[in-house]
């Protein structure tokens, strides 16, 4: 199986940075392991927009899969009540 790069936008990157350290560590991890697997179980496609997301507890990561490239890009990370309004 291929490994996907992993691409985190700045402004994912300091969402990511603003969450609770252990919550961090735990978005890290899943996004580090999309690498591997970008569709992994639970993990959903979005309407109305070209991404997916997974769920880290109350967390989001919302990403897009560019498998013509074999990339991963990660829009957005952040709490449930607020990641979709962006």
């Amino acid at each position: 199986m291929e490994t996907y790069l992993i691409v985190i936008l700045p402004s994912a990157e300091k969402q990511i940075k603003k969450l609770p350290t252990i919550i961090n560590s735990k978005i890290i991890t899943a996004i580090s392991n999309l690498a591997k697997n970008p569709r992994p179980a639970g993990n959903k496609k979005l309407k109305g927009i070209n991404a997916y997301r997974i769920r880290i507890g109350n967390y989001r990561v919302i990403y897009e899969i560019h498998d013509d490239r074999l990339a991963v890009i990660v829009i957005a990370a952040g709490n449930r009540k607020d990641i979709y309004k962006w």
